[in-house]
């Protein structure tokens, strides 16, 4: 009976070791790129208006889309506060348009 449960608990370790992956391994970013912080800031606004269009919506649709891009694009940046909502504002500007 022991040798059962202590093949069984070995096995259930060796499982949980073999499920962890090692993170892949990144390769280091060229010299002659602009700083890493610089080009998430452009480059989401641009995203979620080239999104909206290639979905071709309009109205409500499209309002309702940018909104949750532009506020997911926000968590990713781990944006609060002010600066969410000036990001925000700011992507949805450029995805729909202004508010007349």
């Amino acid at each position: 009976m022991k040798t059962i449960s202590l093949v069984a608990a070995s096995l259930f370790v060796v499982s949980t070791a073999l499920a962890q992956t090692p993170a892949a391994p990144t390769s280091p970013a060229p010299s002659a790129a602009p700083p890493a912080a610089a080009a998430p800031a452009a480059a989401p606004p641009a995203s979620c208006q080239v999104q909206a269009t290639g979905k071709s919506l309009h109205g409500a649709a499209l309002a309702s889309f940018a909104k949750k891009c532009c506020k997911d694009q926000a968590a990713a940046q781990k944006l609060h506060g002010a600066a969410q909502t000036s990001f925000t504002k700011k992507c949805l500007a450029d995805a729909i348009g202004p508010k007349t």
